[in-house]
């Protein structure tokens, strides 16, 4: 019944176990002092909230399992300290497909050595049961064609990389006036 994260946990522990308790948030540096740590569940505890220096002095840690919480999405920074991270749990998780989910997508794609399941769109219900990848590209493709190659990363990059040279070599124009480089795209 911990609705909060002990103070009291052994520096040198490398196993964390709080699943099915009660910490509804995680707040700033709540395990700084468990930098050997490689492996924290906070599965079942109804947690809504994670401060983006939740995890901070968190760099072993290999598993995170943050499966059936009420998790909506992740503020920016939130998983950044975790360097070596491996696995990541996320499944049961009410996430919210809408802008705010960006920052965990991009996370995930840039890290592709980080395992992860459960990303799933919870809500709104236009967008229930999408994966949060569909979601994303879908979010661009609604954006005017001729916007589409400011993003090339966030597609999944049907254009061969010679033509995306091309196209950009053709829309985006560069202007020299008065010891200012203004560039004009479109």
């Amino acid at each position: 019944d911990l609705k909060k994260v002990p103070g009291n946990i052994p520096p040198d522990i490398v196993k964390l176990d709080l699943s099915n308790n009660k910490i509804r948030q995680l707040r700033a540096k709540e395990f700084e002092d468990v930098s050997e740590l490689k492996i924290l569940n906070l599965n079942s505890n109804g947690i809504a909230y994670i401060d983006p220096a939740a995890f901070s002095g968190l760099s072993n840690l290999e598993e995170l399992d943050l499966s059936n919480n009420s998790l909506q999405n992740f503020e920016y920074g939130v998983l950044e300290d975790l360097y070596f991270l491996k696995i990541l749990w996320l499944r049961e998780n009410p996430w919210r497909c809408d802008y705010n989910i960006h920052y965990l997508f991009y996370w995930l794609k840039h890290h592709y050595n980080v395992h992860y399941n459960g990303l799933e769109c919870k809500m709104p219900e236009e967008y229930k049961g999408w994966s949060v990848g569909k979601y994303v590209r879908s979010y661009y493709e609604e954006c005017p064609k001729d916007k589409l190659p400011i993003y090339p990363e966030t597609f999944d990059l049907d254009k061969e990389d010679e033509e995306w040279e091309r196209h950009k070599e053709q829309s985006v124009q560069t202007v020299k006036k008065h010891g200012v480089i203004v560039t004009v795209i479109g």
